[in-house]
Parts: C-alpha cells; sequence; structure tokens
C-alpha cells in the first residue's frame, strides 16, 4: 500500500488549497454597507482592527484583519 500513501508536499499543497477556499468563503461573507464602512475605517485608522470590528455589529477584530488582508493585499 505504498503507492497509495501521499507525499507530505501533496498533503501541504491540499492544506493549502484547502485554507484558501475556506478564506475565500470567509472574506466574501461580508455586505456592500460593511465592505464601505471597512474602507473607510481603513484609509482612517489603518490596520487597527478592534477599532474597526467595534463599528460593525457581529464582527470580529480577525474577521476584519482577514478581509483587509485578502482584499487590500499585493497578492493579486
Amino acid at each position: 500500500m505504498a503507492g497509495s500513501q501521499m507525499s507530505s508536499s501533496d498533503v501541504h499543497s491540499i492544506y493549502k488549497e484547502t485554507r484558501k477556499r475556506r478564506s475565500d468563503e470567509e472574506v466574501d461573507n461580508f455586505s456592500k454597507d460593511e465592505k464601505d464602512l471597512i474602507l473607510r475605517m481603513y484609509k482612517l485608522v489603518g490596520e487597527r482592527w478592534s477599532i474597526i470590528a467595534g463599528r460593525i455589529p457581529g464582527r470580529s477584530a480577525g474577521e476584519i484583519k482577514n478581509y483587509c488582508e485578502y482584499h487590500f493585499s499585493d497578492r493579486k
């Protein structure tokens, strides 16, 4: 059964793809109003995630940080 085992690079690739897919779903779960407010607050206070999250009921600082890093990064 040695042929059916995955290499560590295969496992790592699967993990990265699953993580990316989950991140894509998490950051796309914001309303237009939330997105607009996040952008305005980000321009105003920068990476002060808890301050931004404090203005959006039901959102955590981590969710805001993930959203900003996903949409405002140079990875595209």
